[in-house]
């Protein structure tokens, strides 16, 4: 809608002229307006900002917080949080039961459908007995079956590129253990592995990018990731056909040399085969991620053809092969009598890998969101909009908790089921139209957190130009907390692109790095040491702001258009490595 009042001179010297009908049409448009959803309409150049309200938020969190207290709980007494896994129960019903005691309504625990296999990881220890005895920094991948006690085999170096190098390994590998992976380089740590964000790079983010180098280095890792891809369930089905004992992989790198120091990465990139929770693709030997260091010794002593010996023993459970995956759900109820069945979102993931605790990825992200309702309920906030809490699970393996609500409630792009299109990984393939539900135009935003403990900076705006001068003016008054960058980039990779593929306004915020992805991002690291009290104070702050002003302004959030599926950006979907220390690391690093 044009804005009139720059233009009154004009319109004065054109009165005499107008036809009559003129103002019946002026008035049809304006009926018109006001009939559609208030994030179409006209956004006022000037937000109605409560800084009373950011004073009494920023005195509850920062001098009354309860979060490192929900911290500890998650992540000392629940622990880790594998999808489908009897701890990923545990959070869903704590969460649940926190939210209800700190007076929210209808908490509950929603299913998403069908996710795969229950387990757990109980014990793991390897070591060398020959040519000397050590012990080794290992766990178990996810999903791995178990050893059935200790057993002991002759370990081997198997380097598997393509289908032809299956030939140079038949009949050689019954009762060995297979290390499986090349051996990458372990540079010194010469840069901090816990960063913050400098001036500079803040500008950089904010700066909009309009050169097609990320599709380029995109279309590169592509290609890799799609030969590995398809070559990893052939591998997993080889070393069972040629009956190997056990399988060790090398711990991927992280950066600045992060994954060094007896660090290990056990994530999905790490497990032996595709998708090894479903029962159909479960892997048929124990598989186990190694430090660096420690596969680096067996392989040197391999490659100088020294007989090595390796004793180990993997004890996990599985606890159904058809395990449910649930959300939990919370809410604050809206009291204006027009706006209350509009919704403003927040939430994180719940769910976690296994090697630490899951504190930095996504515990501080979960226990964010629930200190946000908190403090607004010990404030007594009686919103205009609903205030609604979701604690997503299955994200890890492909955003699937937010994915699946997303689709119960506001809309779905169902992937082609075309054989070529099948044969990819399901973020990858091509949609066909985008069905939206009744919902999908009620809720005014989704708020994300899922980039470690460091504290706000910023937030990304997929795009969304509508909405910078906005979050500018509530960004104004939490300039001394730091917060002061607006990017127009996409940033993806967790559970607000669930959202923004369906035309709703989904956010992440930009947070300082610390040592997230060098250290502790689906590490042996992701531990509650690794939270920053601070910087977590100060994120559930910012958050509880942006979260309260969504829920009180006037019009609820601007929308993009809506997305062209079949023209979406697979910038955001991040690529796993599925063979660690087989891609070269400067292509590993883009």
């Amino acid at each position: 809608m044009l804005d009139h009042s720059r233009r009154i001179l004009p319109a004065l010297l054109l009165i005499a002229t107008v036809p009559a009908f003129a103002a019946d049409k002026s008035k049809a448009k304006a009926t018109a307006d006001d009939d559609a959803p208030s994030y179409a309409q006209a956004q006022p150049a000037t937000e109605n900002i409560d800084l009373t309200m950011y004073q009494r938020i920023r005195e509850e969190e920062l001098q009354h917080s309860h979060i490192m207290e929900y911290a500890s709980a998650l992540t000392d007494d629940i622990g880790p949080r594998l999808t489908g896994s009897p701890n990923m129960a545990k959070a869903n019903a704590w969460t649940r039961d926190q939210l209800t005691a700190m007076g929210c309504v209808n908490a509950h625990l929603e299913d998403w459908g069908e996710f795969g296999m229950g387990w757990q990881q109980l014990n793991t220890w390897v070591r060398m007995t020959s040519p000397d005895t050590a012990v080794f920094i290992a766990q178990a991948t996810p999903w791995s079956p178990s050893t059935n006690g200790a057993v002991s085999g002759e370990a081997v170096y198997v380097n598997i590129q393509d289908e032809k190098d299956f030939d140079k390994y038949k009949g050689k590998l019954a009762g060995k253990v297979v290390f499986l992976g090349e051996m990458r380089d372990v540079p010194p740590v010469d840069k901090a592995l816990f960063e913050r964000y400098s001036d500079k790079e803040l500008e950089e983010i904010a700066e909009y990018p309009v050169s097609d180098r990320e599709a380029r280095d995109f279309q590169a890792r592509l290609r890799v990731y799609l030969q590995r891809y398809q070559l990893a369930d052939k591998i997993a089905q080889f070393l069972a056909n040629e009956k190997a004992l056990a399988v060790v992989r090398p711990s991927r790198d992280g950066k600045n040399g992060g994954g060094s120091g007896g660090t290990i990465f056990d994530d999905n990139g790490a497990a032996l085969g595709r998708q090894p929770y479903l029962a159909d693709h479960k892997v048929k030997l124990p598989v186990v991620v190694m430090a660096i260091e420690n596969y680096g010794r067996v392989y040197r002593l391999l490659e100088a053809h020294v007989p090595v010996t390796i004793e180990m023993d993997v004890e996990t459970k599985f606890t159904g092969d058809h395990e449910h995956g649930y959300d939990t759900v919370a809410e604050i109820p809206g009291t204006d009598p027009k706006l209350k069945d509009e919704v403003v979102m927040v939430g994180g993931h719940l769910d976690s890998w296994i090697a630490g605790t899951g504190a930095t990825d996504n515990g501080a992200g979960s226990v964010v969101a629930m200190e946000v309702m908190r403090i607004l309920k010990a404030l007594d906030v009686h919103p205009r909009r609903t205030i609604r809490i979701a604690l997503w699970s299955g994200e890890e393996e492909g955003l699937f908790g937010s994915r699946g609500y997303v689709k119960q409630h506001f809309g779905y792009a169902p992937p082609l089921t075309t054989p070529d299109q099948q044969a990819l990984p399901e973020f990858l393939r091509k949609t066909g139209p985008l069905e939206i539900k009744p919902e999908q135009k009620l809720i005014s935003a989704y708020f994300n957190v899922d980039n470690g403990s460091g504290r706000i900076r910023g937030i990304y705006l997929q795009g969304n130009a509508a909405v910078a001068p906005i979050f500018a003016q509530w960004m104004a008054p939490l300039k001394d907390l730091g917060v002061t960058t607006i990017s127009m980039r996409n940033t993806g990779g967790t559970d607000h692109l669930s959202f923004d593929a369906v035309g709703i306004p989904g956010f992440q915020f930009i947070q300082d790095d610390l040592a997230y992805e060098s250290r502790t991002h689906h590490s042996n690291m992701d531990t509650y040491e690794q939270l920053q009290a601070a910087d977590l104070k100060q994120i559930a702050t910012v958050e509880a702001i942006f979260v309260y002003n969504a829920a009180m302004r006037d019009q609820m959030i601007p929308r993009k258009p809506l997305p062209h599926p079949e023209l979406r950006d697979k910038l955001n979907a991040p690529i796993p490595n599925l063979f660690p220390g087989a891609i070269p690391p400067a292509e590993e690093k883009k």
